[in-house]
């Protein structure tokens, strides 16, 4: 018995994830889009068919060819999440990080920002580490206060 079916088994919902996996992007070649040749699209449709037997209740698809996000939501019958996997999946994910643009150096081609915020939480972390850093932070305002005298807790 497969580890999803036993844990669909005890009652353990179970999603699934197939096409680019991060937690094994070596083992995969790096991070590249995988399904894109005939052998390896036909084992992406297999493994959603098996993931979809072994009892998940839905499956994200990361980073395929489009045709074959559609293809894998039209031949299963539990919902789809993509990530880079076109717009025939019932639904779609981003990492806030990538749709927020918190980082300069790379974002996947799949990821359209919706902001651009790098820029003001690094400075904003500046300033934050500067006015720590010279004791103007946290001020009396965003510190509490007490109605008794700390001497008198003191003694």
């Amino acid at each position: 018995m497969r580890h999803g079916q036993r844990l669909g088994g005890a009652g353990i919902p179970v999603m699934g994830h197939i096409g680019l996996t991060p937690q094994t992007a070596g083992q995969l070649g790096g991070y590249k889009v995988q399904g894109k040749d005939l052998e390896s699209a036909r084992r992406q449709l297999a493994d959603a068919k098996a993931l979809e037997g072994a009892g998940a209740f839905a499956l994200v698809l990361e980073c395929i060819p489009a045709p074959l996000g559609r293809a894998i939501s039209q031949a299963i019958r539990i919902p789809t999440i993509g990530i880079g996997a076109g717009v025939g999946c019932d639904g779609q994910v981003l990492v806030t990080h990538d749709l927020l643009g918190m980082f300069e150096k790379f974002t996947p081609s799949f990821v359209k920002p919706y902001a651009q915020l790098a820029g003001q939480i690094k400075e904003a972390l500046a300033t934050y580490q500067h006015e720590v850093k010279t004791s103007a932070y946290p001020d009396a305002k965003h510190s509490f206060s007490m109605a008794i005298d700390i001497e008198e807790v003191l003694r």
